[in-house]
């Protein structure tokens, strides 16, 4: 059974810092692209970022493009989402996902990423 589980969601101030941690079990981590959406009350699901199998290619939305840097472990089974000069647009819930690095581009579509965590909560204050 394949599980993504998230964790480091809280709050935070405006030009703060989180790191959203996502630690995945049940599929072979090593072949899977990993990405990060995030969904905002009363809004769709978006894209925020997302990193190729093995690390060396990387794809970020405009709107954090600059700020936010996904990282991941293969060893350790697990990719991270470094949030930096946070701002309250910010503020939504934070999904990893996962999907076959032989299918599409990084940043989907959605329908792409085959299973997804449970989400955390961000919220950013003014």
């Amino acid at each position: 059974q394949v599980q993504l589980v998230e964790s480091g969601g809280g709050l935070a101030q405006a030009g703060g810092s989180l790191r959203l941690s996502c630690a995945a079990s049940g599929l072979s981590f090593r072949f899977y692209d990993m990405g990060w959406f995030r969904q905002a009350p009363g809004k769709e699901r978006q894209f925020v970022g997302a990193i190729n199998w093995n690390g060396s290619s990387r794809y970020y939305a405009n709107s954090v493009k600059g700020r936010f840097v996904i990282s991941r472990d293969n060893a350790n089974e697990t990719v991270h989402l470094q949030m930096n000069s946070l701002k309250p647009e910010d503020t939504a819930i934070y999904y990893c996902a996962a999907k076959d690095w032989s299918r599409g581009n990084l940043e989907g579509p959605e329908s792409l990423y085959m299973y997804w965590g449970q989400g955390t909560q961000v919220t950013v204050s003014s």
